[in-house]
């Protein structure tokens, strides 16, 4: 079974029944990751190439291990290695790259809308990697992923999402999905970083979405904590004090958390801030599943690859 689209753009085009496909598939595929020889020939022929204008150390990694394990050449691209560094068009890139015929083509880039841009062009799918402060739809899918695992369910849980929300592609995405699976979210941050009109985006979804008016309210009763890193390189200043009273007022940290269920799980996208916006022992504890999210990223990855880019059965 394939998706009934070309690209994978953002969580807020799919619909439940989407979203669950490409989580029963990544299942599927989470089963080959843990064998001995975990190749499979599901894409053998196929072209990946993985285009990233910003850093990245986990999407870009899962991305050309997922394709790899499915039989597909994975090239990379990065800004500082293309011609974009000569004055090339974004535009122009994505022309140049579609000439080559690649069946699909990975995009992180800061501007919001960029894949966009290049699915309107390009005839191989297009998967958002992250784009700006948009969106980022397999870190939300990795994430739900991740949540199943622990939880057996998305629908009822409490999940409170605490940090840079203004900032964060990873939470929009989450709340896109979250609420269309049944859950409910509850955000908490510095007043400054929490964009008060994401309560437009769920009216009529199963879940529920509401803004907390402290840390300790939205961590109460919670099933899942999700924590935020601080998206400093897309702030112009002024949002908090210092970093020292950040961590000292929204920090996740050991009495904090216990306001939370006792078998709450904590998540974090990463890269993590250690005793800034977590401190170590939560993010090492017992109730962290930040390394299953970066496992499970390569299972969300590999179907994502898999739907769009089509195959034979793993």
């Amino acid at each position: 079974m394939r998706l009934n689209r070309k690209d994978l753009l953002g969580i807020a085009e799919l619909t439940a029944a989407e979203i669950e496909l490409i989580l029963e598939t990544a299942e599927t595929f989470r089963d080959i990751n843990t064998r001995q020889i975990k190749k499979v020939p599901t894409l053998r022929g196929k072209t990946v190439i993985n285009l990233f204008f910003e850093a990245s150390t986990r999407t870009r990694t899962s991305f050309e291990i997922a394709a790899k394990r499915l039989s597909a050449d994975a090239i990379n691209i990065s800004a500082s290695t293309s011609s974009v560094v000569k004055g090339e068009t974004l535009v122009d890139t994505a022309l140049n790259l579609q000439a080559m015929a690649p069946d699909a083509i990975v995009i992180r880039h800061s501007s919001s809308g960029a894949p966009g841009r290049i699915a309107a062009i390009a005839r191989a799918a297009v998967i958002n990697a992250g784009d700006g402060t948009h969106e980022h739809p397999t870190q939300a899918l990795l994430d739900a992923l991740t949540i199943r695992h622990r939880k057996g369910r998305l629908a009822g849980l409490r999940v409170a999402i605490i940090g840079d929300i203004l900032h964060s592609r990873v939470a929009r995405s989450n709340i896109h999905l979250l609420t269309k699976m049944g859950a409910e979210v509850v955000l908490a941050g510095p007043r400054t970083l929490l964009p008060f009109d994401l309560e437009k985006i769920v009216d009529a979804r199963p879940g529920r979405l509401c803004f907390a008016r402290s840390v300790e309210e939205a961590l109460r009763g919670a099933d899942v904590v999700m924590t935020l890193r601080i998206q400093l390189e897309r702030q112009s200043g002024g949002f908090f004090p210092s970093l020292r009273e950040y961590s000292t007022q929204f920090g996740l940290n050991r009495r904090r958390l216990d306001l939370a269920k006792p078998e709450a799980i904590v998540l974090h996208p990463g890269p993590i801030n250690r005793g800034v916006e977590i401190d170590s022992d939560i993010a090492d504890g017992g109730a962290s599943v930040i390394l299953d999210q970066v496992e499970n990223g390569v299972a969300v990855r590999m179907a994502i690859l898999y739907l769009l880019a089509g195959g034979e059965s793993a």
